[in-house]
C-alpha cells in the first residue's frame, strides 16, 4: 500500500466510524446478551490461582481434590470458580465484537465474527467449566483486543488514552503467558504488530529518526518490562501461597521440597555426611527426575534377566530406600564406629523393603537397548560380584565426604564399566508406567548424576535443612525448568486413544468430558471450523491475487479488510448492479447467520448434556449428526 492510499485509509476510518450504524449498541448488548445466556444456561455443575481466588472468595475450602471428570462433588461450594470461569467465557464473543469492529468498522464483519465465536460448541464446553482455558481465552482475546486499540489511537500517540491501551494490552500479554505457556504465541502476534507499527513510523519522514526512538522506548516498557515484571509477580505470589506439599514434590530437587509444609524434608535435620549403615533415597538430579525405586514385581519374560525391577518413581514412597553397605562385607549394628562413604569407595545398595541389591550385567535394558540391565538380585542382602558399585562426586577428589544433597554423585558399575542412569523413558504398565533405569556404558550421561535425599542415621549429628533452602530466584528457575522438563515429556497412555496435530484443525476427533447421564463430548461446531478451513483458503489466494495486482499497477489498491468473510461477500455483490446488490448483500448475511444459528440449534447437545442411546445407534436423536466416523458421541 502506497503512502497516498494509506494516508487516505487513515483520513476515512473516522468518517467510517462518525457512520457507525444506529442500532450498534443495540446489536452489540445482543452479543453480550446472548453469550450470557449460552454460557450460564447450565451452570449446575463443576490450577492455578485465579481459580482458586474464586473458590477461596466463594467459600470452597480446598478439600475437593478435583482428580478427574465424573467424581461426585455431594456438599462442595464449587459454584464461585464456575461462575468465574464462565463469566470469562462469556466476555470473549463481546470482545471479538469490539476487535473486529475496531479493525473494519464493519458492522456485519463484527456480528459475524462474534457469532462464529459465541456459536462453536466447542468453545462452549471449554468456557463453562472449571478450566484454566476460559482464563487463556480471555486474556488472549484482552490482548488482540489492546493490540488494535493501540494501533487505533495511533494518531494521538502518547495520550492518556494511548498510554492506557499500552498498559493494557501488557498486563494482558503477561496474564496469557502466565495461565499457559501457549499465550506465548499471542505474544509473538503482539510482537510482529509493534514492528511492523515501529517500521510504519520510522518511514515517516515528517517525523526525526529519535521520535521513533521515542515509540520504541515506550513500548519495550509497556510491552517486554511491564509483563516481565508483572509474570515474576504472579510467581512470586504462586510460590507463596502455594507453599504446600503435594504428590509431585518429587519432580522438584531436595532443597526446593525443603520448603514445601508438610514435605518430610521442610524444618527437617538430617545428618550432613553420608555413612556406611546409613538408609538413604537417592534422587537423580536431572530436572523433574525421580527417586530411584524397586518393588517385588519381576521383569516380564523376554525383557532381560526375569529378576526384581529397578526403576525411578517421582513420589515419594518406601520403595524408595536404599541401605548403603560395604561391598566385602555385611554392616555390624552394634558396631560403633562411624565410617564415612568417600569419593572412590566400592559400595552395595540393598533396597530396604524386598533385601535385594542394585545389580547390572550385560542384558539389555528393557528399552534403552544399547544400556544393560539393572535389577534388584540376591536374597536377604546377599547377591554376586555384580552388585558392587564405585561412588564418584562430581568434581571431587580421592577421600572428600559424600554429602547429604548438595553432592552430586555418580555410580559406576565395577564390573561392567557402565553408569547408573535413567532415560526418562516411560515403561509399560508391569512396571507401573515409571520410568526406565539402565546402565550406560557412555560414562558421559549427562542423566546419570544423582544426589542423597533422606538419610537416616542415628550415629551423625544432625543438621537443619534450613543450610540448603534456596532463594526465590533459584526456585523461580527450577520450577520453570520443571514445567518446561514436563510438557516435553507428556506421553500417551499405553491404550490411551490420541489424535493427530493434523486432525486437530479439521475437527477429525473429539473427547468426552462426562458420562451417564449426561454426556459432554467436546467437539467444535463442524459447520463454522470448517467454513472457517474454506475462508482460510479463499484468503490465501485473494491476498496474493491482490497482491500482484498492485504490485503491477493494475488496481488502486483499497484498504485491505481483514475480516475475510466481509471481504469476500462484498467481492461477489460489487461485480452486481447496486439495485440487486444491496438486496442480495442482505440476503446472504442473513443465510450465513441463519446457518450458524441452526448448526448451533443442532450442536448444543454436546455443549449441554445428551441424554439415551449414543450417536452410533439409528435410534439415537443425535444419529443424523454423527457425519464421522471418528466422532464417538
Amino acid at each position: 500500500m502506497n503512502k497516498q492510499t494509506k494516508e487516505k485509509s487513515n483520513s476515512e476510518l473516522p468518517k467510517a466510524k462518525s457512520r457507525m450504524h444506529e442500532h450498534w449498541w443495540k446489536v452489540f448488548l445482543g452479543i453480550v446478551v446472548l453469550s450470557a445466556w449460552t454460557r450460564f444456561y447450565k451452570v449446575t455443575e463443576p490450577d492455578h490461582m485465579l481459580i482458586a481466588l474464586s473458590g477461596y472468595t466463594s467459600g470452597y475450602d480446598g478439600s475437593f481434590p478435583f482428580e478427574k471428570p465424573g467424581d461426585k462433588y455431594e456438599n462442595v461450594n464449587y459454584v464461585g470458580m464456575r461462575l468465574f470461569c464462565t463469566f470469562l467465557g462469556a466476555c470473549i464473543p463481546p470482545m471479538a465484537f469490539l476487535t473486529v469492529w475496531e479493525m473494519t468498522y464493519s458492522l456485519q464483519a463484527a456480528v459475524l465474527s462474534s457469532l462464529f465465536i459465541l456459536c462453536d460448541v466447542g468453545i462452549l464446553t471449554l468456557t463453562q467449566y472449571i478450566l484454566l482455558d476460559p482464563i487463556l481465552l480471555f486474556f488472549v482475546m484482552g490482548t488482540n483486543l489492546g493490540v488494535v486499540k493501540v494501533h487505533a489511537c495511533r494518531n494521538e500517540p502518547f495520550s492518556l488514552k494511548w498510554w492506557t491501551w499500552l498498559v493494557i494490552t501488557g498486563v494482558m500479554l503477561s496474564c496469557a503467558v502466565s495461565v499457559k505457556f501457549v499465550g506465548l504465541f499471542v505474544v509473538m502476534l503482539a510482537g510482529l504488530r509493534t514492528l511492523e507499527e515501529l517500521w510504519d513510523i520510522l518511514g515517516d519522514l515528517s517525523k526525526p529518526v529519535i521520535y521513533t526512538a521515542y515509540h520504541f522506548v515506550a513500548r519495550a516498557l509497556c510491552l517486554i518490562v511491564l509483563p516481565a515484571i508483572l509474570y515474576t509477580a504472579f510467581f512470586y505470589i504462586h510460590l507463596k501461597v502455594l507453599s504446600k506439599s503435594g504428590n509431585g514434590d518429587g519432580f522438584y530437587s531436595s532443597a526446593f521440597q525443603s520448603q514445601l509444609e508438610g514435605n518430610s524434608l521442610h524444618n527437617a535435620s538430617l545428618p550432613k555426611d553420608v555413612a556406611y549403615g546409613a538408609i538413604v533415597t537417592l534422587k537423580n538430579h536431572r530436572t523433574g527426575g525421580g527417586y530411584l525405586h524397586s518393588h517385588w514385581h519381576l521383569y516380564p519374560e523376554g525383557v532381560g534377566a526375569r529378576q526384581q525391577q529397578i526403576t525411578t518413581y517421582t513420589h515419594k514412597d518406601e520403595n524408595n530406600k536404599f541401605l548403603i553397605k560395604y561391598y566385602n562385607k555385611e554392616i555390624d549394628v552394634n558396631d560403633t564406629e562411624v565410617v564415612l562413604l568417600r569419593h572412590g569407595d566400592l559400595v552395595r545398595l540393598e533396597h530396604v523393603t524386598t533385601h535385594r541389591n542394585l545389580h547390572s550385567h550385560r542384558e539389555p535394558a528393557p528399552i534403552s537397548k544399547k544400556h544393560y540391565q539393572v535389577t534388584g538380585y540376591g536374597e536377604n542382602g546377599v547377591g554376586d560380584a555384580n552388585d558392587v558399585w564405585k561412588v564418584q562426586i562430581v568434581g571431587g577428589r580421592e577421600g572428600d565426604v559424600v554429602h547429604t544433597v548438595t553432592s552430586k554423585l555418580k555410580f559406576i558399575h565395577a564390573l561392567q564399566h557402565c553408569i547408573l542412569t535413567t532415560s526418562n523413558k516411560q515403561l509399560p504398565k508391569w512396571a507401573y508406567e515409571q520410568q526406565e533405569v539402565s546402565c550406560n556404558p557412555n560414562l558421559r550421561d549427562k542423566n546419570a548424576i544423582w544426589n542423597v535425599e533422606d538419610n537416616v542415621f542415628d550415629k551423625l549429628p544432625i543438621v537443619s535443612f534450613d543450610v540448603y533452602a534456596p532463594g526465590f530466584i533459584e526456585r523461580f528457575i527450577e520450577s520453570h525448568a520443571v514445567m518446561f522438563q514436563g510438557n516435553a515429556g507428556l506421553k500417551p497412555k499405553e491404550g490411551e486413544v490420541t489424535s493427530r496435530p493434523w486432525q486437530w484443525p479439521i475437527n477429525f476427533r473429539g473427547q468426552f468430558f462426562s458420562g451417564n447421564p449426561f454426556r459432554i463430548y467436546l467437539l467444535g461446531n463442524p459447520v463454522i471450523w470448517w467454513a472457517n478451513l474454506i475462508l482460510l483458503l479463499v484468503f490465501i489466494v485473494t491476498f496474493l491475487f491482490t497482491a500482484v495486482r498492485e504490485q503491477r499497477g493494475y488496481m488502486d489498491p483499497e484498504p485491505f479488510n481483514g475480516i475475510l468473510v466481509t471481504f469476500f461477500l462484498e467481492s461477489i455483490i460489487h461485480i452486481l448492479p447496486e439495485k440487486y446488490g444491496n438486496p442480495l448483500f442482505h440476503s446472504m448475511n442473513g443465510i450465513v447467520l441463519s446457518a450458524i444459528a441452526y448448526s448451533f440449534y443442532l450442536f448444543a447437545p454436546l455443549a449441554y448434556g445428551m441424554e439415551g442411546p449414543s450417536a452410533g445407534d439409528p435410534e439415537s436423536v443425535m444419529h443424523g449428526l454423527k457425519w464421522l466416523d471418528s466422532w464417538e458421541f
